[in-house]
């Protein structure tokens, strides 16, 4: 991490623009620029045709696509700039959360309420799944930035007080807390506590981690597929899981 760099390429995208004219014009992919100048600062590198597709950065060795949702979106991308390019995908993970709340008639922005869930690891598997045949690829790496977050939503959801079903409208960057990589498959180990013992389920794992037991098994359902783990038998109704041996 380079806090330094985070904060120049923050000042770029959001700082003036955003005291200077205020919410009501912030782009909506706020989080997608800033990340893009945090890792190129150099804009000569943004928006590269490759093939019949646009790379978000390519910095002549590799190219990095930052992606912030909807992972699904990208196969495409991922199949033609694979077959030729190392490619990482940069996936930022909300650590610490401020929801504010626009009102669009007015422009008002509520003070920050601060979130009480704090991002996880574990979490981003619900969008790693969706690129699941693209990931054991020997051409492909996983980036997470976990930012402490700004969440503006507007006030136009079905509830009472319009906020059920609202809009987000923008993800502003307060800070870079850290940084995960998936670069080679031991790097997925840590994905597994140590005192977890063996073998085990997606209950034990879910409750060691403290994510529901469906967000555990997604999590086991790629490590399985990514061959970082092994099924070997069942317990109950719940398959039980080993590390693979040749990880250890």
């Amino acid at each position: 991490m380079d806090e330094k760099r985070f904060e120049a390429a923050k000042a770029k995208v959001v700082g003036p623009k955003r005291q200077r004219q205020g919410i009501g014009t912030l782009q909506e992919k706020t989080m997608h620029a800033v990340l893009k100048h945090y890792y190129a600062p150099d804009e000569d590198m943004h928006e590269i045709p490759i093939g019949h597709f646009v790379a978000d950065i390519y910095t002549g060795d590799e190219i990095i696509e930052i992606q912030t949702s909807q992972f699904n979106r990208m196969r495409d991308k991922l199949t033609c700039f694979l077959a030729d390019y190392p490619v990482t995908i940069v996936h930022p993970v909300p650590y610490r959360k401020w929801l504010l709340w626009v009102d669009q008639d007015t422009g008002e922005c509520s003070k920050p309420r601060k979130s009480p869930v704090t991002g996880s690891i574990y979490r981003v598997f619900a969008e790693l799944y969706k690129i699941k045949e693209y990931l054991p690829h020997k051409n492909l790496r996983l980036c997470f930035p976990f930012v402490d977050t700004e969440e503006y939503r507007l006030l136009n959801g079905w509830s009472r007080d319009k906020k059920k079903g609202s809009q987000r409208f923008d993800r502003i960057p307060v800070a870079l807390v850290d940084e995960i990589r998936f670069e080679r498959p031991e790097d997925y180990l840590m994905l597994i506590p140590l005192e977890l013992e063996e073998p085990f389920t997606s209950a034990e794992l879910g409750r060691l981690t403290g994510i529901r037991k469906q967000e555990a098994a997604l999590v086991l359902n790629i490590l399985l597929h990514l061959q970082i783990v092994e099924r070997v038998g069942k317990r109950g109704h719940s398959y039980m899981y080993l590390v693979k041996e040749r990880l250890r």
